[in-house]
């Protein structure tokens, strides 16, 4: 039997266990760091594929998958494990055990998609060259990302691996379709905490105070000349405040006003002085009115990069695998994910299984208490990316 066809056959025999692992994992869901259950969960099922995961990143996992002439050639194929502070409106019979804890980005999926990659691989380790690395990572959804943390640690070394192939779950399109792009996809992340000190006072005397709530005000909208005035419209860039607190009253003057926000772009250039202008141009707004600014700026992801010859290949393998008709361009977002650190080491390449299925209602995108997939994509997900690895081992 041709090896595509083999491994599609294992696909298809392990997709009802594949499933039970991502009800399993959906319904124990930890936090970013907290992932001590879900990584002793991991542990047993790589362990009882006779492989030797051992724990990084203290809730991260490695594992090696070794076939012939191990030593020719090594690649990485990443799966993130952390789930968010969400609480679950689906009702489904593996709806989220945790209070205020939810799979509302995947992750369940991505775990159990590479456990069942994991799975198909280890039995067919006479038929290819070289080694796959497993990554299981911790912190996704949380500065300063589990990727960076692992790096540190060395999952990138001994040895180095030729690439490395991630996959996400993408509730925008249809289950069946994966989707590709090349190049700059994914935005750099970072956050933005803005303190502004005034003095506050009565608000029928505001001559006796200092308006934190007018000076943030103006900090809102002068910012954002930033990107319209600074940054070249051929690069896309976001700034956003989300979160804005007075704890003033209709006549009451607060002094102090707190605001939080994001800024994401897809050059790193920019990037650097694009944070340096909203610091000082904060601070001398403030200044100007009579009060004081604070700013605290923690740097997240930078931005994600697939690279081109690798994105080439494992599009080739996915055309091979779903056919070329299901197999779609992608256009860059400025979300943000951390597997733009091992774009920034290795070539790496992020690509996007569709989940999306209208008729029965699975609409939801990520993030959001309602988000679920079409468990079929489960059928497609380890198989796919099993076929992608042993095409990349061969190139």
């Amino acid at each position: 039997m041709p090896l595509l066809e083999r491994i599609k056959k294992l696909a298809s025999d392990y997709a009802s266990e594949v499933v039970k692992m991502r009800r399993h994992l959906h319904a124990h869901p930890e936090l970013s760091y907290q992932e001590f259950e879900t990584a002793a969960y991991i542990t047993r099922q790589l362990s009882e594929l006779g492989l030797a995961p051992r724990p990084m990143a203290t809730t991260g996992v490695i594992a090696e998958i070794k076939g012939k002439n191990p030593e020719r050639k090594t690649i990485a194929l990443r799966a993130d494990i952390d789930a968010l502070p969400i609480q679950e409106t689906n009702n489904v019979a593996y709806k989220s055990t945790k209070p205020g804890i939810m799979h509302a980005c995947g992750h369940d999926v991505h775990t159990s998609s590479l456990l069942g990659t994991a799975r198909i691989l280890s039995m067919l380790t006479d038929q290819f060259e070289g080694t796959v690395r497993l990554i299981f990572q911790p912190g996704e959804e949380k500065h300063p990302g589990g990727a960076s943390l692992l790096i540190k640690e060395g999952a990138l070394k001994n040895p180095v691996p030729a690439s490395i192939i991630g996959q996400h779950v993408f509730p925008l399109l249809p289950v069946g379709k994966v989707g590709f792009r090349t190049g700059k996809y994914m935005a750099s992340s970072d956050e933005i905490y803005l303190k502004v000190i005034g003095k506050g006072g009565h608000g029928a005397a505001p001559e006796l105070a200092i308006d934190p709530v007018v000076i943030a005000s103006h900090i809102i909208i002068a910012l954002q000349q930033i990107i319209s005035r600074h940054a070249s419209p051929k690069n896309p860039s976001v700034l956003t405040f989300g979160r804005v607190q007075a704890n003033g009253a209709t006549n009451i003057i607060p002094d102090e006003v707190t605001m939080a926000g994001t800024f994401r772009t897809l050059n790193e250039g920019w990037r650097q002085e694009a944070l340096k202008k909203i610091k000082s141009m904060a601070a001398a707004l403030a200044e100007g009115m009579g009060g004081h600014c604070e700013v605290t700026i923690s740097n997240g992801y930078p931005y994600l990069e697939n690279n081109d010859e690798l994105t080439e290949r494992i599009r080739q393998a996915a055309e091979a695998y779903v056919g070329k008709e299901n197999t779609v361009d992608l256009d860059i977002t400025m979300g943000s994910e951390d597997f733009a650190y091992y774009s920034q080491v290795i070539p790496a390449s992020f690509y996007r299984l569709g989940t999306r299925n209208e008729a029965r209602g699975i609409t939801s995108y990520v993030h959001t208490p309602t988000f679920d997939i079409d468990e079929e994509a489960l059928a497609l997900g380890p198989g796919l990316m099993a076929w992608m690895a042993v095409k990349e081992l061969g190139s």
